[in-house]
């Protein structure tokens, strides 16, 4: 399975999209500031994460996610 998920910054109102198959994991090295995107946010916080069956099909909903109507649905409906 694949993971897409949603982080937010304890500090600002950073948020991240992303998509990994260990959603444990990643958030963990978000939060160890191997991530040079999100380093300068941390810590974080995991919000919510959805299975995806596929890698390619958990890529398109990251990518949908970080669009103008995936930031809207995103606000409107988890955060």
């Amino acid at each position: 399975m694949w993971f897409v998920y949603i982080i937010k910054s304890k500090r600002c109102k950073f948020k991240y999209v992303g998509c990994t198959s260990e959603v444990y994991k990643r958030v963990e090295e978000h939060n160890e500031g191997l991530c040079r995107s999100t380093k300068a946010y941390r810590p974080f916080e995991l919000v919510a994460y959805v299975a995806v069956r596929g890698k390619f099909k958990a890529l398109d909903l990251e990518k949908y996610l970080k669009t103008g109507s995936g930031t809207t649905f995103i606000k409107k409906h988890i955060l």
